[in-house]
């Protein structure tokens, strides 16, 4: 019971860290990268390609998908992005859906095979039923997530560059007006959303312990699914998103099996939707925004039983 709660936590940081990348990125330029997830394959490939022509082993692999993730993306906001910053939302998303059927087209015809095996880093190092049974990508992949998201909490919060970024969130034109360089704030979160991206992509490789062609479809529709249960636009959303999307995904998994877990994360988010369209982040915002006009009207209340008493 404990190692199956622990799976369903470590995929749904996974998920959490797909949904922050799409956050980030949307936060900035109000887009969504439809490449996303073609950039983490195409990384993930290249890492296999290595591997198997013997010039990286199994700890090494990681940085390699996070390299070639990064440049990807930087390929994908270059040819997608940046020449289309002044035009509607919709036109670079329909062309880094068009970049995205060329980076998976690049990934496949390089590793043709259906399906790749991918080392993990923990191979024979982890007795089997070690820890009553839980996973070392699991315990990889949570300690992962949680480092990330605190650094990611430390860098918008309380840096130069975190400031740049909220400024740029909150309104572009204004932080332009402030002096700051929105164009170069913009390539840096689309460069850390790739980085967070390849984790999470060298992640869930490692859980599933394969890699197949439909990954770059699966990265997007979880990445996107996670962000907008969580509320589209908030980072604390998207990781909440992300948990309960991978919780939900393995309950189902354990009690209906595989062909039912796409249903019952896909009918969470719609259930989820259809009360409050706003998401995670949306019901949190309202049940905050009760609790202060509570608040109010009971300070108000006793102000006038004070002012009563008083006369």
């Amino acid at each position: 019971m404990i190692a199956a709660a622990v799976a369903g936590l470590a995929l749904g940081a996974s998920y959490a860290l797909l949904a922050t990348g799409f956050t980030v990125v949307f936060g900035v330029l109000r887009r969504i990268d439809l490449a996303y997830g073609a950039s983490i394959m195409l990384g993930l490939y290249a890492a296999i390609w290595l591997h198997r022509e013997g010039m990286a082993g199994a700890p090494a692999l990681a940085p390699v998908v996070i390299a070639v993730t990064v440049l990807a993306a930087a390929y994908v906001e270059r040819l997608c992005f940046a020449p289309h910053a002044d035009r509607p939302p919709v036109t670079a998303m329909a062309a880094s859906f068009a970049i995205w059927m060329q980076l998976q087209e690049i990934a496949v015809l390089a590793l043709p095979l259906h399906t790749y095996p991918f080392p993990s880093p923990f191979a024979g190092a982890w007795p089997a039923g070690a820890l009553g049974g839980i996973r070392p990508e699991h315990v990889l992949a949570l300690v992962a997530a949680a480092a990330i998201g605190l650094g990611l909490a430390r860098l918008l919060g309380h840096t130069r560059f975190g400031l740049a970024v909220r400024a740029t969130t909150e309104n572009r034109a204004a932080a332009a007006c402030a002096g700051i360089d929105t164009r170069r704030v913009a390539i840096a979160v689309f460069g850390l959303a790739a980085a967070i991206g390849g984790v999470a992509g060298y992640l869930i490789a490692c859980i599933d312990g394969q890699v197949a062609p439909h990954f770059a479809m699966r990265a997007t529709l979880d990445g996107i699914a996670a962000a907008i249960l969580g509320g589209l636009g908030s980072i604390p959303g998207a990781i909440a998103g992300g948990l309960l999307l991978g919780l939900v995904e393995a309950a189902a998994r354990s009690a209906w099996g595989p062909q039912q877990a796409d249903l019952a994360r896909y009918g969470l988010l719609l259930a989820v939707l259809a009360a409050a369209p706003g998401g995670l982040a949306g019901i949190a915002g309202a049940a905050r925004r009760r609790l202060a006009a509570r608040r109010r009207a009971s300070g108000r209340r006793v102000g006038e039983a004070s002012a009563a008493g008083e006369a």
